[in-house]
């Protein structure tokens, strides 16, 4: 008897459990189909509540009021359950020029980058790490001594004057800048070193998505992060240049593809400079002499809760020409944890798949269009299947999402 109770208790147990999962579980899809944030345009747009429609969620008549232009909007699951607040802010997207111009990057970073410490081999042939448990991958150097650090050379310069054994570095270590003690020893060529791998710049290719009225633009949709850190760089500044497609490496299941191409580093090819590396893209400001040079038509912006699972299309630059192809939205997440990953694109265009195989490497930040409105750019390439990625919404590109 009594092993019968244990196992219907058991069983009652694994039922339970299994509910909860099941109500976490549609509580989760509720969550990214029902947005924290709309932007609306009331000259333009249908009923809010019915713009967030979604099947057990019911809203509130009445608002509260948390701003000049916002207000909040109460949920409620089936009528009684409290759900979630919508903030829903009153604004008009400006048109901007859409772009799928291959664009060559190259960016300094706020001091010297530390990307890992090594063992220095000295000169009785014994090996040392002066710098190891000190500094941490991701810090940046800004001064040795009393001598502000901008870049590698500067940190070269300073080892070659040395005379003390002991020295004083000064690192960025996320908000903070803090004083740390390292004793630098002789290499076996009777060379000071640190025992330090850093980095200064970065460069690389990617996609234009957009130029707005005031000549600011937006590209790549994610920002650049350091190889082997995988930090988002703290940058000093960069530029913009032209970018030559000499060729693509073609994607394929585990395998992402490639644009390579050609950046020519001359001030007459500089398009702009860079002024922001964020996780929603790269942002500066275009030369007016050089927005002619590029290719660029006018368009509406789209709200992120306009967009349709169904056909789209992507401009992206594969062989000296931007071209449109077309595409379908697979899947779209209202309030997805990676802005970066908020729809989900799938290449049908033919001759893009002919050519690249989907998306590739250096596409990040061609235009998603639907409806004839940008709606957001590609941002990354699925590993295990070449012909879909990430997108990300032009509103939070843009800043208007956050």
């Amino acid at each position: 008897m009594n092993r019968k109770r244990k196992y219907r208790y058991l069983l009652l147990t694994f039922l339970a459990l299994d509910l909860m999962l099941m109500g976490w579980l549609g509580y989760r899809l509720l969550d990214r189909k029902i947005p924290d944030q709309i932007l609306v345009d009331h000259e333009n747009s249908k009923e809010v509540t019915k713009l967030l429609k979604c099947p057990f969620v019911s809203f509130d008549d009445a608002i509260t009021v948390s701003g000049k232009d916002s207000y909040i909007l109460r949920s409620e699951i089936l009528g009684v359950i409290p759900f979630k607040d919508v903030k829903v802010k009153n604004t008009t997207l400006d048109d901007v020029y859409v772009s799928g111009d291959a664009v060559g990057i190259y960016m300094q970073t706020k001091g010297v980058l530390i990307i890992d410490t090594g063992e220095i081999r000295l000169e009785n042939g014994e090996t040392e790490d002066p710098a190891r448990n000190i500094v941490k991958p991701g810090d940046y150097i800004v001064a040795f001594d009393q001598d502000e650090i901008r870049c590698k050379q500067d940190l070269m310069d300073d080892l070659a004057e040395l005379s003390e054994k002991s020295v004083t570095i000064k690192v960025r270590r996320g908000e903070k800048t803090i004083p740390l003690t390292v004793d630098p020893v002789k290499d076996e060529n009777g060379k000071y070193k640190l025992g330090i791998w850093v980095r200064d710049d970065t460069q690389g290719i990617g996609t234009l998505t957009y130029v707005d009225q005031d000549g600011r633009y937006g590209a790549l949709g994610h920002g650049i992060s350091d190889v082997d850190t995988g930090e988002l760089l703290n940058i000093a500044d960069g530029d913009l240049y032209n970018a030559q497609i000499l060729g693509i490496r073609k994607g394929e299941r585990g395998n992402p593809g490639e644009l390579s191409g050609l950046i020519r580093y001359e001030d007459k090819n500089i398009l702009g400079n860079i002024s922001e590396n964020s996780k929603n893209g790269i942002f500066g400001t275009m030369k007016a002499e050089q927005i002619e040079a590029l290719t660029l038509k006018k368009i509406p912006v789209g709200y992120k809760q306009d967009m349709k699972t169904g056909p789209a299309s992507i401009l992206c630059c594969t062989d000296g020409e931007v071209k449109e192809y077309e595409a379908e939205i697979t899947r779209i997440d209202m309030n997805h944890e990676d802005s970066n990953k908020s729809f989900v694109i799938q290449v049908t265009d033919r001759e893009l798949l002919g050519k690249t195989g989907g998306i590739v490497q250096g596409m990040s930040g061609s235009p998603v269009l639907q409806n004839g409105k940008l709606f957001g750019a590609v941002t990354h390439v699925f590993v295990q299947d070449s012909t879909g990625g990430y997108g990300i919404f032009i509103e939070n590109m843009m800043g208007n999402g956050k």
